[in-house]
């Protein structure tokens, strides 16, 4: 005669799927914070690039005008535009070519619920590069 008691086995497994469930909710919403401020990395070094390509000198040569960019230049464009962000920061701004403006910005990410395990958080960077209009 062997009893089988089975009661208890199915919130056994209700349980378990509820925490199951919970660490996949918990899982989406870091990854989503992390891609969201990913993405503001991202618009923050492309509109410090496209501010810095807007920062030139106009030239005039062989009666022709010329756009000009200047690492100085760049860099205050780009210094205003990393400003207005709350938490990125403008690692570097410059020109690599006289027409292209290149910057690149830092920011570090604390994920909202597990920010137990990566207490130091995530250093996102991101690089943009824009043309001048005028070559």
């Amino acid at each position: 005669m062997i009893r089988r008691d089975e009661e208890g086995s199915v919130l056994l497994l209700t349980i378990g799927y509820a925490l199951l469930a919970l660490v996949l909710v918990f899982v989406s919403v870091d990854a989503t914070s992390l891609y969201l401020a990913h993405k503001r990395t991202q618009a923050a070094a492309d509109a410090a690039a496209l501010a810095g390509a807007d920062g030139f000198t106009l030239d005039v040569v062989a009666d022709r005008p010329r756009a000009q960019l200047t690492d100085e230049g760049v860099r205050e464009q780009a210094e205003a535009i990393v400003a207005v962000e709350d938490d990125v920061t403008l690692v570097s701004a410059g020109t690599p070519d006289g027409v292209s403006a290149r910057v690149r910005v830092s920011t570090t990410w604390h994920p909202p619920i597990s920010s137990i395990f990566v207490p130091a958080g995530v250093v996102l960077d991101a690089t943009a590069t824009s043309r001048t209009a005028l070559d």
